[in-house]
């Protein structure tokens, strides 16, 4: 009996892969054209009141705890985000609120090496630090980043404090993977894993200098409705978390998974859980509306937090740092606390 309900499923999940993938092909001939204003009823849950904590802009707003009390904030750097910055920059707070610049902690020109190359897309030539995300990790700082048409990468602080200097740990001194977004993860063990994408994620060395397993891909619950999709590529791969900003952490021995989706539209961050690291995860939701590629973290009071930065013309800011209060309901899921 058990070896026919496994049967069972299996025929189930190919027939809906099958149909899904049928309805891709046939979605992806006329990109969608439409806007959050297609969509006034979507089913997000409630936002608290959402303000803007620094005046720089910035996106993917990413903030650590560090091993001195302090808080730590790092994100992509404007004003030309998408195309050219000139590096990684890094504030610090006591308390949440009032922010202290540390200053331009990584240069693309003067500390770079494989980064200071320029790539070209649609015509346009671009080089810049994506979504630098801090991390106090092993009694240090750490910076994983992405550059713009080249891949991945991960610095470290020479001097043990979060305004560095830094320099890359990546042996050799190459991308650690294509693609962007980079991310880290230590497990309750001590080990830490490298993540990037749309939920790649790869074990790294006791020296945190290279990976020693082959990314794999962290997969949920397939979500068959294109509209909950990217619309220039929705079907790409419909049963990841989202298409870009992964992160993960840990809660009450339960893994939590996000990734950014432009689910219906909205620049949401969507979670799916797992009580194992490379799953199978659940269902995803959305977790916190308009808060797309974020980072949660926890507060000296022990708050869960997540961040923000805006990435719709509707969301509460755009292109700012933010910070959503969160709480978990009964069933352990994330919703923000109103």
């Amino acid at each position: 009996m058990k070896c026919f309900n496994v049967i069972a499923v299996v025929m189930l999940s190919i027939f809906v892969l099958q149909s899904f993938d049928a309805k891709c092909q046939q979605a992806s001939v006329v990109p969608s054209k439409k806007t959050v204003k297609d969509y006034p009823h979507t089913g997000e849950p409630p936002m608290p009141v959402v303000k803007p904590i620094l005046d720089e802009p910035l996106r993917d707003v990413s903030i650590c705890r560090g091993g001195d009390g302090s808080y730590y904030l790092t994100g992509t750097i404007g004003p030309n985000f998408m195309t050219a910055n000139e590096g990684i920059k890094v504030w610090r707070s006591k308390d949440l609120k009032n922010w202290q610049p540390l200053g331009l902690v990584w240069s693309i020109e003067k500390d770079g090496t494989w980064q200071k190359q320029w790539t070209e897309k649609n015509g346009v030539k671009r080089r810049a630090v994506w979504a630098p995300e801090i991390h106090y990790m092993k009694g240090n700082y750490y910076i994983a980043y992405c550059i713009t048409g080249l891949g991945t990468g991960l610095l470290k602080s020479t001097s043990g404090k979060a305004e560095g200097p830094y320099e890359s740990v990546n042996k050799p001194d190459a991308p650690l993977t294509k693609s962007i977004d980079a991310s880290l993860f230590q497990d309750d063990d001590g080990s830490v894993y490298f993540l990037y994408g749309s939920g790649y994620i790869a074990k790294m060395n006791n020296e945190m200098t290279g990976l020693v397993t082959k990314p794999v891909q962290l997969t949920c619950v397939p979500d068959s409705d294109i509209e909950h999709h990217h619309p220039s590529r929705p079907c790409t791969s419909f049963n990841h978390v989202g298409f870009e900003g992964v992160y993960l952490f840990k809660r009450n021995g339960r893994y939590y998974l996000s990734c950014a989706e432009r689910y219906y539209e909205r620049y949401h961050c969507m979670t799916a859980e797992s009580d194992h690291l490379m799953g199978p995860y659940g269902a995803r939701y959305v977790s916190v509306p308009y808060a797309g590629h974020n980072v949660f973290f926890q507060d000296d009071h022990g708050q869960w937090i997540s961040t923000m930065f805006g990435n719709d013309p509707d969301a509460p800011v755009e292109k700012r740092a933010a910070l959503v209060p969160i709480v978990f309901d009964q069933n352990g899921h994330i919703k923000p606390k109103l």
